[in-house]
């Protein structure tokens, strides 16, 4: 019976203004979460049901140096199937042209587990093949089909080799997901390489072990080779297959997830502002109900209830919104995900759910105590004291369910907590300066029209609901600003910021006896440029005491610096664009040491420390005499450790260096790599243009995030003036009662609104630029201009959609004839 009753309750209530303020909260809400949701559950079911394709395995050893034979002949003995890979940077050449390509050598076995697919020309269907390339034979993908203008069949210069493009490599198993796929892939038989000349001593090279077979024999072979592992080599399963592409995932989904908590939090105030509307409206009713037997109970019930169906219904079209939202991300990331994701699950309808529960019940449900707890004389005396403490403590509740989402969106208590104070620290902070603004704004009333005096008069006596308008617009057309305007703005200045002479070229694997030969090449080409040696090693002990990634359990970088090998250089003068922050440079040959001074306060290293490195199995012993500041925006070749002449000199090592080359010159790059095959040539605008092309989608993504953010702002917007409706209808009746015209009224009304969405978007364009100067200031140590047009911009586009848009909800209140309003009070 009651359960009916709040449905027909609620349907009524519907063509109420307040109660679709309340459900278009509660559905932008649920929508934005379920739109990330199905977008990380669609991912996340690609990562699991394609854990062993992604590992082209059962189980992968991955390392930076050669693997040992044995791990091999281990897993023969055990009954394992075998094969390697080997993924390394080079410049391969075609046509005139030289790009730099990521290369893939595999063996006859492989793919162990998913299959390859190729299609026979570019644009033509592909189909699945068993094994990959045969001997002498090379397959490229489409996009180094396009860039080097290959046809099927034509000669490929890799290295010393000449191998003809027999197909388009459209799909490998272990590659499904290229988040970090900058260069084009050419795919090649293991045995080719000895002949191509390309790997040699100091080519970064990546060495994988793919191993299959029956679940015992893994898990046999797993426990003998897990103790026998050393530093760089790790050990994956399809628990853990690509553990990079999950973290960049997880931490992508995590942002996106806290990203829309600020559309929750916006939502949240919009419910609380339309439930207390809600309450308002509703107390004369329940006063009457209450006078005909209806206990406070049934009353609660009754309209909580009511609610339910609201967040049912809430959940519901967010959902389905949500979900049709999802494949705008999906697109947006179009690239960075490849391949066919799976159909998402039914985990985000119950994040829609909770999300849609917590916050009506959270921040509705204190007017809903008001309303059951309204007393029976209400039908004489029409007045109401404050809230009840058990109302005050329900708002408790409220902010304390909300903070446990956000926490739980974080996926770590620490972040969370951060996340919480943050959201906490701004909403205060935009909250002080919008209070502020509308204060000063009020003051400037004099000398104008009526319009103009009444409308400011209006906006700093009605100052908390505008302050609250303002805050809740400002907040998202800021985000929105900080992801396009100033990203832009960011990227601009610290280009500007590089010497138009500025090194963009790389060259690295360059061998001690072509050393000679590149410097003459490079200096007949007029091209000025320094060879650095460079010897890798890894750092081993600090201080006699072993280093491990386990001794830096909260800091993700140190556990990659430590893992990974470094490039050690020597020096006798101090290089340019190096600045010593402490200590000594060399005083003369000796086992000495400088190190960069970020690199020394992530690891903890100090003056006098003494530092040993494994190089090419042999340590090295050197003491620490100077930390380093480096201009590292100079693109210059600069290194983490240096040493003086005499230290590393015994060490195998290879050489480096870089030089800008001017667009006119570009052909230069392809003849430099067709001199010397072995050689890789990094052009850095490409990369530099490859990066800002993948951060643009991300950001794309984010913005679609960032517009339910906007949205629910604009509820809020609505809501406050929804909330203040018989306020401003009693103050408008007066005015006309005391002669006020209609036109003057409508100027005042649209001065207010204007004003309103105006200061929204001041603050919004001056708290993005005032970030965006931080951060380059602090962060990237850049110094950008600042620019008046886009706070202008978005002053007036916003005062235009905050006066559009509150003209709508409000200019009925002009013709409400003043004796009605006068006799129904404010």
């Amino acid at each position: 019976m009651t359960l009916t009753l709040a449905w027909r309750m609620l349907r009524r209530e519907l063509r109420g203004g307040e109660m679709r303020l309340l459900f278009a909260a509660l559905t932008i809400a649920v929508a934005a979460v379920s739109a990330v949701g199905f977008l990380a559950d669609r991912v996340g079911r690609g990562l699991e049901g394609e854990a062993r394709q992604m590992l082209g395995a059962d189980l992968v050893v991955a390392a930076d140096q050669p693997l040992p034979v044995e791990l091999a002949a281990e897993a023969g003995r055990l009954g394992l199937r075998t094969t390697q890979t080997l993924v390394f940077p080079s410049m391969v050449f075609a046509n005139g042209r030289a790009e730099l390509v990521e290369i893939k050598a595999v063996g006859d076995a492989y793919p162990l587990r998913g299959r390859l697919r190729t299609a026979a020309a570019p644009g033509q269907p592909d189909v699945a093949v068993d094994g990959g390339p045969p001997r002498n034979t090379a397959w490229a993908d489409e996009r180094l089909f396009s860039l080097l203008a290959l046809e099927p069949g034509a000669m490929l210069g890799v290295g010393q080799l000449q191998l003809p493009v027999r197909a388009v490599l459209t799909r490998e198993p272990d590659r499904s997901f290229n988040v970090f796929a900058l260069q084009p892939r050419l795919l090649m038989h293991l045995d080719d390489i000895a002949g191509s000349g390309l790997v040699q001593f100091g080519a970064r090279v990546r060495y994988r072990l793919l191993l299959a077979g029956e679940t015992a024999a893994l898990a046999q072979w797993r426990a003998w080779v897990e103790p026998r592992l050393g530093r760089g080599q790790r050990l994956e399963g399809i628990e853990n297959a690509r553990p990079e592409i999950r973290n960049a995932l997880d931490k992508a989904q995590r942002f996106l997830g806290l990203a829309t908590l600020l559309t929750v939090i916006l939502s949240a105030i919009a419910v609380a502002l339309a439930s207390r509307r809600y309450m308002q409206r509703h107390l004369d009713a329940c006063a009457v109900l209450r006078c005909l037997g209806m206990t406070q109970g049934r009353l609660l019930r009754l309209h909580a209830l009511s609610f339910f169906w609201l967040a049912a219904l809430s959940a519901v079209l967010g959902a389905a919104l949500g979900f049709a939202a999802h494949f705008a991300l999906v697109a947006a990331m179009a690239g960075l995900v490849a391949g066919e994701l799976p159909l998402p699950g039914a985990s985000p309808l119950g994040e829609g759910a909770l999300v849609a529960g917590v916050l009506l019940f959270g921040f509705a449900l204190p007017p809903l105590l008001q309303l059951a707890r309204v007393p029976t004389l209400r039908v004489l005396r029409r007045e109401l004291g404050p809230p009840a403490p058990l109302a005050v403590l329900g708002y408790v509740f409220g902010f304390a369910l909300l903070a446990l989402l956000i926490v739980r969106a974080a996926g770590d208590l620490r972040l969370g907590l951060f996340a919480v104070a943050g959201f906490s620290g701004a909403l205060a902070l935009f909250w002080g300066l919008a209070w502020s603004t509308v204060r000063i704004a009020g003051r400037l009333r004099g000398g104008a029209g009526f319009g103009w005096r009444q409308g400011l008069a209006t906006l700093a006596r009605h100052g908390a609901a505008n302050t609250l308008k303002i805050v809740a617009l400002g907040i998202g057309l800021m985000a929105l600003l900080l992801l396009g305007v100033t990203r832009l703005e960011l990227v601009d200045a610290w280009q500007k910021s590089l010497p138009a002479d500025a090194p963009n070229r790389f060259v690295i694997n360059i061998q001690p006896e072509q050393r000679q030969a590149l410097a003459d090449w490079l200096a007949g080409q007029g091209i000025a440029a320094e060879l650095a040696p460079m010897v890798r090693a890894r750092l081993v002990k600090i201080n006699e005491r072993p280093v491990s990634a386990a001794d830096f359990p909260d800091d993700e970088r140190a556990q990659r610096l430590v893992e990974r090998e470094f490039n050690l250089s020597w020096r006798r003068e101090l290089p340019a664009g190096n600045e010593i922050a402490s200590g000594r440079w060399f005083a003369g040959p000796g086992p000495e040491a400088s190190v960069e001074a970020g690199l020394a306060k992530t690891l903890g290293i100090a003056l006098g420390d003494r530092l040993v490195f494994s190089v090419a199995g042999v340590e090295k012993s050197v003491a620490v005499t100077s930390l380093r500041r480096l201009d590292w925006d100079s693109m210059r070749v600069n290194f983490f450790v240096l040493t003086p002449p005499g230290v590393l000199d015994d060490a195998p090592a290879s050489y480096i260096t870089s030089f800008h080359l001017p667009a006119e010159r570009r052909q230069a790059a392809a003849q430099l790599v067709e001199a010397f095959p072995n050689l890789t040539v990094i052009d850095i605008d490409a990369v530099l243009a490859q990066i800002q092309g993948v951060v643009g989608q991300v950001v794309g993504a984010v913005q679609l995030v960032f517009l339910f953010t906007l949205a629910a702002g604009a509820v809020v917007l609505y809501a406050a003036f929804l909330s203040a409706i018989d306020e401003r209808r009693f103050e408008l009746a007066v005015m006309r009662a005391l002669g006020a015209r209609r036109e003057q009224l409508r100027g005042a009304l649209l001065v207010e609104l204007a004003a309103v969405g105006g200061l929204a978007g001041l603050i919004a364009a001056l708290g993005a630029a005032a970030v965006g100067q931080l951060l380059a200031r602090q962060v990237f140590d850049l110094a950008p201009e600042f620019s008046l047009l886009s706070p202008l911009l978005a002053a007036l586009g916003c005062g235009a959609f905050t006066t559009l848009a509150g003209w709508l909800g409000m200019r009925s209140l002009l013709g409400v004839p003043p004796l009605v309003a006068l006799r129904q009070g404010a």
